[in-house]
């Protein structure tokens, strides 16, 4: 039987985030989380990791991280360039369906993340109150009911099935998307950005709000199409 850990044990946060794809010289995901690293909440401490933008590869360096770390808490952040504000994800389906060739060459179409595994998982972060908190701290955000189909969901989904299939007393996790920063979007034009700052901003908030917040608040987040 596992020792239970003491009231005084440090938590572990663990935060992923991305090399860059897609011809980008940088990924704001892994900019904002290598900036937490080491940072302390409480008792919690966060290790920032990044995983590769590879379909398989992603989810074998999370696992190697949870089982290094047993954190309590896992966050992972990718890009999402063209949207204006911070995205918590609300669900990860079992699918990958790539629109453009990862960082691998590799470019599945219409395969699942997990063969026999459940067609979704929802977060299990307290999504509605995390938006919440970084609106009233005056950052952009929303709940998303996509994550899309690339290497992001797919490594959602691969944390959600890990959670699911190996439980952890108390181990939640989820995923969270962020924007451009302004260089990249100086590219594209009338593409939305943020700041770096605001972004490690935003996410101390969600860490903190996840920590703090068992059950999450009741207050829509749905949207029409």
């Amino acid at each position: 039987m596992p020792k239970a850990a003491s009231p005084s044990s440090p938590v572990r946060v663990l935060l992923t985030g991305f090399d860059p794809f897609e011809q980008e010289a940088v990924n704001p995901s892994w900019e904002a989380v290598r900036a937490l690293d080491g940072w302390k909440v409480g008792r919690a401490v966060v290790h920032a990791r990044k995983v590769p933008c590879v379909f398989g590869d992603a989810i074998d360096t999370l696992v190697h991280a949870m089982d290094e770390l047993k954190p309590s808490l896992v966050l992972c952040i990718g890009q999402a360039g063209g949207r204006a504000e911070i995205a918590i994800e609300r669900i990860a389906i079992n699918i990958d369906d790539a629109r453009v060739a990862d960082n691998a060459g590799r470019r599945p179409i219409d395969l699942p993340v997990v063969p026999g595994a459940p067609a979704a998982y929802f977060s299990t972060l307290p999504i509605k109150a995390i938006a919440r908190e970084l609106r009233a701290a005056g950052v952009p955000a929303s709940v998303s009911n996509s994550a899309g189909t690339f290497v992001c969901n797919h490594i959602f989904y691969g944390l959600m099935y890990l959670i699911a299939t190996r439980p952890v007393a108390g181990l939640r996790g989820g995923f969270i998307h962020i924007p451009y920063l302004p260089g990249q979007a100086a590219r594209f034009a009338g593409a939305p950005s943020m700041s770096l700052d605001t972004m490690v901003q935003a996410l101390r908030i969600a860490v903190a709000t996840a920590l703090k917040v068992k059950q999450d608040i009741a207050e829509t987040g749905g949207q029409l199409y």
